[in-house]
């Protein structure tokens, strides 16, 4: 069995993509009743980046199985209150459930002591951080290579991994589109099992590797401009350069849709 989708209220598509419309604690249910199924689903969380990715900065073969995965994902969650800003602006409302958020609350809430963990991705002492943390959960790691959707064996050596370790939750943490075209690869296997989660750097911030920015900046839309200020080295490209091409994409979109509409 997949997560009923059909028990929430109709995805609100916007930019292409079907956003389901679902509360944290909504959705977080659904993930916890999923997660005992002997089949498997994933919940995909897209944010400025991601759509930046998709809509052309991506080689086409890339940018296809991209698309191919968001099709196929149980829920597509909005984890941008910069991308739901721009939605509202057009008469879209996107409910806002940030990757980080859902993550920290499964952990604090609604993992239980017989929930078993896969992670795919993290630094090699992550696991010894989590177990001191949240010792009660059952965890397994994988930790793929650089360049994984330019590697095939070791694409498949970690579809073996999840396939294999048989988890209610896995966490995908290498990035987009890394996360979600491999959990579409586990998906079509159909040997998987548990439900899927594509969370970024989701773990860093529970773990305090990373800091999420004040809550008021948060509720703003200004968390990317605290990132910023955190790593600019590292940062400064996406939310300088690849970032604002948002606007031209939502823009582009509207018209289109709006001539297919006369």
């Amino acid at each position: 069995m997949h997560i009923d989708a059909t028990r929430s209220a109709p995805p609100e598509c916007f930019l292409d993509i079907d956003f389901s419309e679902l509360s944290l604690a909504s959705v977080a249910a659904e993930i916890t009743a999923q997660s005992s199924s002997h089949t498997f689903s994933y919940v995909v969380t897209p944010n400025v980046d991601h759509i930046v990715k998709l809509k052309g900065d991506l080689p086409f073969p890339q940018r296809a199985s991209f698309q191919a995965a968001y099709d196929r994902a149980a829920f597509t969650l909005c984890d941008s209150r910069i991308l739901g800003g721009l939605a509202r602006l057009f008469g879209y409302q996107l409910s806002v459930v940030p990757g980080s958020d859902l993550t920290a609350a499964l952990f604090n809430r609604y993992f239980s002591d017989q929930s078993r963990i896969a992670i795919v991705g993290g630094r090699a002492d992550m696991l010894t951080r989590l177990k001191h943390v949240f010792p009660r959960l059952d965890y397994e790691q994988h930790i793929p290579p650089m360049g994984l959707l330019d590697n095939e064996e070791a694409m498949r050596r970690a579809e073996d991994f999840v396939c294999d370790t048989k988890a209610h939750y896995t966490l995908f943490a290498i990035g987009a589109p890394q996360s979600e075209i491999l959990a579409h690869r586990c998906l079509k296997r159909g040997t998987a099992s548990g439900v899927g989660l594509c969370i970024g750097a989701s773990i860093e911030f529970l773990l305090g590797d990373q800091i999420r920015a004040p809550l008021w900046m948060q509720n703003s839309g200004l968390e990317w401009a605290f990132r910023l200020a955190s790593n600019p080295q590292r940062l400064w490209r996406r939310y300088l350069v690849e970032g604002p091409r948002i606007f031209a994409i939502v823009a582009k979109w509207r018209y289109a849709a709006r001539g297919t509409a006369l």
